[in-house]
């Protein structure tokens, strides 16, 4: 069986803000291409029977630069929406709403491009990727270049647990993480890997 490889894409500028970050398509900082670039040892020697995208331009350009041609884009692929959160640091949520984790409780509605989505819809769209890549596995691996947040809820559902269960997957920008198997069970091969000689930020 292939195992799944999924790589979170390079820094862009709301990233290192710790801005949050769904629809909106930033470009890849100069150090997030870097990173993207450093990946490409990682992946050397694996046969990928697919390779996925989200369509926003960092994970594409991340992909590209990592070395990996991406066979189509997937919208279920897309960051979570943060509606009126977008753009903005956890830290200044808490000003207004003390105490508050996406985790458990959620976004606001934002305007019509960030509507907004609940844990479990980000669940959902994970759910309809996994469905799609399993047949997939017994022809080799299959890469997903994405997002932070999704991907670690991608991960809990690969688990079996509770999208919410992605609080517990801290994930980096340019890391390569693998899903796998063991006596046929789902489980975490390797989580948040940096590329060799990881460049540092600035």
């Amino acid at each position: 069986m292939g195992e799944v490889i999924i790589l979170r894409h390079g820094e862009t500028e709301w990233s290192r803000a710790k801005r949050h970050t769904g629809r909106t398509d930033l470009p890849l900082t100069e150090h997030g291409e870097e990173q993207a670039r450093a990946v490409a040892p990682l992946l050397d020697g694996r046969t990928f029977a697919r390779v996925l995208s989200s369509p926003a331009g960092r994970a594409r350009r991340t992909a590209e630069l990592a070395g990996l041609t991406v066979d189509a884009t997937d919208p279920d692929l897309w960051e979570w929406d943060y509606g009126g959160y977008e753009g903005v640091t956890s830290a200044r949520i808490r000003e207004d709403r003390p105490g508050w984790y996406l985790w458990e409780d959620g976004v606001i509605p934002g305007d019509a491009e960030h509507p907004g989505e609940s844990v479990d819809h980000v669940g959902e769209r994970a759910d309809a990727v996994l469905r799609r890549i399993r047949p997939l596995l017994p022809h080799g691996d299959v890469a997903l270049v994405a997002h932070g947040h999704l991907l670690r809820v991608l991960t809990a559902r690969w688990l079996g647990l509770e999208a919410a269960a992605g609080r517990l997957f801290k994930l980096e920008t340019g890391t390569l993480s693998t899903l796998g198997t063991e006596h046929d069970r789902p489980v975490i091969a390797s989580w948040n890997v940096p590329p060799p000689g990881r460049i540092p930020y600035p």
